[in-house]
């Protein structure tokens, strides 16, 4: 038996489909940020070279690769509905912006953080922490356009020519430690190369890569729904939805 995916295509379909998902994704959540946590601050051993420090990392990280990832699959969704005319496609981007913006400002803060024992100082003007910084600027920009613009229909145009442009960041943020002199350390984890820590660190590191992936996916869904409801509200499926949240 093969399940139709493209009905939840439609912003009625897939409103359910999510609510369903959200408790398995936040479950999920719950279990990999407490033992990558544990991992992070009790099992993982002391740095030999930056101490105890480093173990902001293990929030650092994870946050970084975050705040890239959902820029491009936000970048995805708004070009696929600016190609397409698909509702629900920018409904999804308009629902990721927010969760990247946040995490993008949480891997500025926490870099600050770890830059101020290391190098000495909150910030430099570096090549990776300003492409950074842009990339939390974009995020700003989608979502500050997107609300100015009354119509839906031309906000979510609008927001998809922004997040399209700046996909061109992504790159430079990942390849700005090998193209320029940058005080920012290379890459911790490579696909082509053999990880540079202790096993303990680099699986804490990895957990916690999914715990606020499986964050990430629950706090979507949650504010897709709350966007869906809102667009759909002279729908009939919304109102029926609302007599029987009354009932």
């Amino acid at each position: 038996m093969t399940i139709n995916w493209f009905k939840y295509a439609s912003p009625a379909s897939f409103y359910f489909l999510a609510g369903r998902m959200i408790p398995y994704f936040s479950i999920a959540a719950i279990i990999f940020l407490i033992v990558g946590l544990y991992i992070a601050f009790f099992s993982a051993p002391t740095d030999f070279q930056q101490g105890e420090a480093y173990r902001i990392i293990f929030i650092h990280v994870p946050a970084a690769w975050m705040s890239m990832f959902l820029y491009v699959v936000m970048a995805f969704w708004a070009g696929i509905g600016l190609a397409f005319n698909t509702r629900l496609s920018s409904m999804v981007a308009s629902a990721i912006a927010p969760t990247g913006a946040m995490f993008t400002f949480l891997a500025l803060w926490t870099g600050a953080w770890w830059g101020k024992p290391m190098w000495g100082t909150w910030w430099v003007w570096d090549a990776r922490l300003t492409s950074e910084l842009i990339l939390f600027f974009l995020y700003i920009g989608f979502m500050s356009l997107q609300a100015a613009i009354d119509d839906p229909r031309r906000a979510d145009k609008a927001g998809a020519i922004i997040a399209l442009v700046g996909v061109v960041n992504i790159p430079i943020i990942y390849f700005s430690v090998q193209w320029w002199n940058t005080l920012h350390q290379g890459a911790s984890v490579s696909l082509i190369q053999s990880p540079k820590m202790a096993t303990a660190m680099l699986s804490g590191m990895l957990i916690m890569a999914l715990a606020v992936w499986m964050y990430s996916i629950v706090m979507i869904l949650i504010r897709a729904r709350l966007i869906i409801l809102e667009r759909e509200r002279h729908t009939a499926w919304v109102s029926e939805l609302k007599e029987g949240v009354l009932e």
